[in-house]
């Protein structure tokens, strides 16, 4: 009697009750990123480490530490329900503008290889725009929340949420972050076309976004960078290194890989191996093999979240389902923009492989999205527990 007045009082709180269900494919295949993750950081950071003048297992006990911290942070929403996120969802853009704002207050700000991304916070550095990327997720979906007919909504509603992400994309080409500023263009966009806005719309937005795209991709580094994807072997020991070593890495990996640790590119001669390049070295190692395998893990984890998204939108729960679908968009693109880099189809970005590369800030946020999500697939489950006990009621 005493666990039952406990289970109801914890689900009038929002609270979880211990020994709820999860969705496995969700949680199976998140521990098998992290675990690839573990292995792979540790491979590749150890010349790091030398490099750095450090104990060779500095970086992978950060790694560790950050998915403790990124796990517990995301046990938060134990206790925080998608109504309390619903209602703080307006207050969202503001706090996006002004946590890229951050970094460039003098003395907190933290530049890196000429970039103003990181905030630091004295023990650790943080990069902000890893945060903005959840709460533009939580500001969209209230935003799609409140208007069920978007797709015959006037075109000044569909181009709202587009105008807000695209001042924080101009604050964040000043840091310059242009990778992270199209990947929450790419979240948005995703976000307002599942909620049915009209095809007419998206085109129009679409081709008014060209000249501005030119614009920033004229800037002559990045304009460098785009020559060399077309041709990155031109300039192999200068503006094509990154990208020459990489593909050296994965043709050495052939179908099986050259074994786990046996990895050579990671050896000074492929910069970021631990961070942005981590997909290049596994290739390196693991071949075609290690490269199917978390493609398919990435598939599953994906292919999981929009399920839930479709289970939310199916129980009339719209905010729940873009908040879902948001998250799933992010690490989706995240995910592909980063292994594109890495086999030489997209060119050469700043972005992590989420739960994969070293690189506390992503690997924290990305867990704590999961935990999101974990969140709404349990409100899912007790609401379906509950509507056959409603439909007895009535029928007595």
């Amino acid at each position: 009697m005493s666990s039952a007045i406990s289970r109801r009082q914890a689900r009038r709180s929002g609270e979880i009750p211990a020994g709820v269900d999860l969705d496995a494919g969700l949680v199976l295949s998140t521990v098998g990123l992290l675990g690839i993750g573990v292995v792979m950081v540790a491979s590749t950071s150890m010349a790091v480490a030398e490099s750095y003048a450090v104990s060779g297992w500095h970086f992978i006990a950060r790694h560790i530490i950050y998915i403790g911290l990124g796990i517990a942070a995301a046990g938060l929403f134990r206790f925080v329900g998608t109504r309390h996120l619903q209602a703080l969802a307006p207050l969202c853009f503001p706090l996006a503008v002004v946590l890229l704002l951050l970094p460039f207050i003098p003395g907190l700000g933290h530049e890196v290889n000429g970039s103003l991304r990181w905030i630091d916070l004295g023990f650790t550095r943080f990069q902000v725009v890893e945060a903005v990327k959840l709460i533009l997720i939580v500001f969209v979906a209230g935003y799609l929340a409140r208007r069920p007919e978007l797709g015959r909504g006037r075109f000044l509603e569909i181009i709202k949420p587009l105008l807000v992400v695209g001042l924080l994309s101009i604050i964040l080409l000043r840091q310059p972050d242009m990778g992270s500023a199209v990947i929450l263009v790419a979240i948005t966009g995703g976000m307002i076309w599942l909620a049915g806005a009209a095809w007419k719309h998206l085109f129009v937005l679409g081709l008014g976004s060209v000249p501005l795209l030119t614009f920033a991709a004229l800037e002559p580094y990045r304009f460098q960078r785009v020559m060399t994807f077309v041709d990155p072997w031109a300039d192999p020991f200068n503006s094509g290194f990154q990208l020459t070593q990489a593909l050296i890495a994965v043709g050495r990996g052939q179908i099986t890989g050259v074994g786990m640790g046996a990895s050579v590119q990671k050896l000074y001669y492929l910069p970021e191996a631990h961070t942005d390049f981590i997909f290049a070295v596994l290739a390196e190692e693991f071949g075609l093999i290690g490269i199917v395998l978390v493609m398919v893990l990435f598939a599953v984890l994906i292919g999981r979240i929009f399920a839930i998204g479709l289970k939310a939108r199916a129980m009339e729960r719209p905010f729940a389902a873009f908040l879902v679908w948001g998250v799933g968009l992010w690490i989706g693109f995240q995910a592909l923009v980063s292994m594109g880099v890495n086999l030489g189809m997209l060119p050469t970005k700043g972005l992590t492989l989420p739960l994969i590369s070293a690189g506390g800030s992503s690997l924290i946020m990305t867990l704590i999205g999961i935990g999101l999500v974990l969140r709404v697939h349990w409100e899912l489950s007790v609401a379906q527990r509950q509507t056959p006990r409603r439909r007895r009621g009535w029928q007595v």
